[in-house]
């Protein structure tokens, strides 16, 4: 079997909070490996600092302590970038060229159409409108969006709807990494349903994809799931693809996909969840 490729690695990783003389360590001394083309999620009870790491890995916030470093490119093009030592506006490139996030809340832009707000974003890496546009309208089509709900705005679409452009906004520049925090949490469970298997096919085609959640439906899509308890790894444990749901008798993998969530399960309850 081929060995997984690092695209990035966490050192010593550390994030503290102050208010006054208070201060609260959210993340400590965390060690962590993240590879090409998993669905890595990442779990913990409220407060163990899920959201922090996800923030800190991608650039979007910067950690107290510790060096974050991507490994981008192929053979003579490969690059080693600690994002750590970058200045704001260099983060901010960098995040626009390598990284993608789907939020909870899907902070589309009111005033602009779901082809727009997708557009938007790609138009600050490319000015190549043309070509742009005809990635985001495929896009839209993979993920079940019409060419009739183009031009409509986000507030005359339903939330699932919603989400699906805020996905496919997160993935219009091709990032490394496709970071995800709680993305079907202000949802219901059939739109739930739906954003998880966008997630999941964009993983099968290569998309690496870091997840935070804390329901059990969403981790099922994990390949890599990482537990952690007061700011640091408890555990992790490797799943390999997901094999469809264990409750479909038409699944062919149905077998293996019941062993699999029986792992994950026994995997959690041991972490206390």
């Amino acid at each position: 079997m081929e060995a997984k490729k690092e695209i990035l690695t966490a050192k010593d990783l550390s994030k503290t909070f102050s208010n006054g003389s208070v201060q609260q360590h959210v993340l400590k001394n965390l060690n962590l490996s993240i590879y090409k083309g998993d669905f890595t999620v990442i779990m913990g009870n409220s407060g163990s600092g899920k959201s922090t790491l996800l923030y800190a890995l991608s650039g979007m916030d910067r950690p107290t302590l510790g060096t974050i470093t991507y490994f981008t490119g192929e053979g003579e093009n490969k690059e080693e970038t600690e994002i750590s030592t970058y200045s704001n506006d260099k983060l901010a490139m960098f995040r626009r060229d390598h990284v993608g996030f789907v939020f909870q809340q899907n902070y589309l832009n009111d005033s602009m159409s779901a082809l727009d707000n997708i557009m938007v974003c790609g138009l600050l890496k490319s000015d190549n409108r043309k070509e742009l546009a005809s990635r985001a309208k495929k896009l839209l089509e993979s993920v079940e969006i019409g060419e009739g709900d183009w031009d409509k705005f986000p507030t005359q679409m339903s939330g699932g709807q919603q989400q699906r452009v805020a996905v496919v906004r997160g993935v219009i520049n091709k990032p490394e990494v496709l970071y995800a925090d709680e993305p079907t949490g202000a949802l219901n469970s059939q739109n739930t349903e739906n954003v998880l298997n966008i997630l999941t096919d964009l993983n099968n085609e290569g998309q690496s994809i870091v997840m935070v959640t804390h329901t059990i439906m969403a981790a099922e899509r994990g390949s890599r799931i990482i537990y952690l308890a007061d700011g640091v790894i408890s555990d992790e444990i490797e799943l390999g693809p997901y094999l469809g749901s264990y409750k479909d008798d038409t699944n062919p993998h149905i077998e293996e996909a019941k062993e699999r969530h029986a792992k994950l399960k026994a995997f959690l309850q041991n972490m206390g969840w």
